[in-house]
Order: C-alpha cells, then structure tokens, then sequence
C-alpha cells in the first residue's frame, strides 16, 4: 500500500513525513513518500495534502504543478481513494476561501474559509497552541479519540461547512472553531496531526487502517 504525501512547495513536510513513516512502521501498513509526480499520486492508495500559509497562495502553488490536483482529484473523487487534507490542504476542500481575496475551493464539501472571530477580545487571531475537540459526528477515523483529547492548532481562518453532517469535530475559542471536517472518502483537520502527540498519531493510524 502506498501513502502519497504531495509535495506542491507551500509547506514544511518533513514532520509529517516523519509521523507518516513512523505509524506506517508500526501498523505496517506500507510505504509513505512525499512527492509532487502527478502519476505517482494518481495511482497511490492514500493522499494526505498538507499546506501552510495563505489559502489563495496554497491553491496557486498547487495549480502551478501541471496535472497534480487533476490526478488527486481523479483518485479522490473518481477512484475513491482516502484523502486528508491538513490545515490549508484541509480548507481547499471548501466551495471557497475569503482570505485577503475570494479563491475558489476544490468545492469537494460544502462552504467557506472565513476569519476566525472569537467572542472574547482577549483572545488573539492566528489560534494557537493547543486546544480541546468536541466531537460532533462519529467516524471511523475518530476510533480512540474522545471530547476533551486536544491538538495543536495554528491558523486564523477556518472552514464553516454548509452541511452539519460534514462537522466532525470543533475546538471553542471565543465561539466553535471547526476541526475537523469529512465526507466518504476523505477528512480534513485543521490542526496539524503530526504536531498533535497522542491525539494526532491515533488519527494518522486510523486514516492508514481505513477501509472506507
């Protein structure tokens, strides 16, 4: 089985290829690469999409590498393949994003990518550190991981999905902050589960284990 981190230059891979590498290890559950080889993440049986930064910078980056998102998508939508996308690669799952400019989304569920706006004036945007999920909706990829178990978080948009049923998880910062996010095949979380220690390499296994 093989594990297809992709690689479109807008983020640090290398501790998620390292959390990557080492569940895979210990599940044995095959061979994680990092690449950015349109026909390698075409026929890989994972895709795990990370991004840091901006949205609009991120989507940029991805549609400069010719043919890259077509073959995720050809894997994810049409060959139904599990797909994570971590923070950034988690909000260009959206119908689009409203940082800095409007950005279209790969619009694969439901909604948009708007400012974080906590209640409290004394919180300050970006959120980080760690926080606390609620769990909304159950999922296998959620197997051992309860209300109360936190992640680390670093972002100041999130993605308001249209449809409740897609709400997997939220954190509370000065109001719901959403988590995670999911429809059949693929998840995304906000958090980064590589940098999340426990919580983070529970939901690395389950996504490796997965048999949607």
């Amino acid at each position: 089985m093989l594990t297809a981190i992709v690689d479109y230059e807008s983020g640090n891979l290398h501790s998620a290829q390292k959390a990557f590498e080492r569940i895979a290890r210990e599940e044995d559950a095959g061979l994680v690469i990092v690449t950015a080889d349109p026909d390698t993440v075409r026929e890989a049986d994972r895709i795990v999409l990370p991004g840091d930064g901006a949205f609009p910078a991120c989507r940029r980056a991805l549609f400069d590498h010719s043919g890259l998102f077509e073959a995720i998508e050809e894997a994810v939508i049409t060959g139904a393949r599990p797909f994570m996308g971590i923070c950034i690669g988690m909000q260009m799952m959206a119908s689009r994003g409203l940082e800095y400019q409007e950005t279209p989304g790969f619009d694969w569920i439901g909604g948009e990518v708007v400012r974080i706006a906590p209640s409290d004036a004394s919180l300050k945007v970006p959120h980080m550190g760690w926080n606390d999920l609620v769990i909304d909706t159950p999922h296998p990829l959620l197997d051992g991981i309860a209300t109360g178990d936190h992640a680390y978080f670093v972002h100041s948009y999130q993605f308001r999905v249209t449809d409740p049923a897609h709400l997997l998880a939220h954190c509370d910062y000065g109001g719901p902050v959403t988590a995670i996010v999911g429809r059949d095949t693929m998840i995304g979380t906000q958090f980064h589960p590589e940098k999340s220690q426990a919580t983070g390499l529970r939901l690395i296994a389950n996504f490796l284990n997965w048999r949607p």
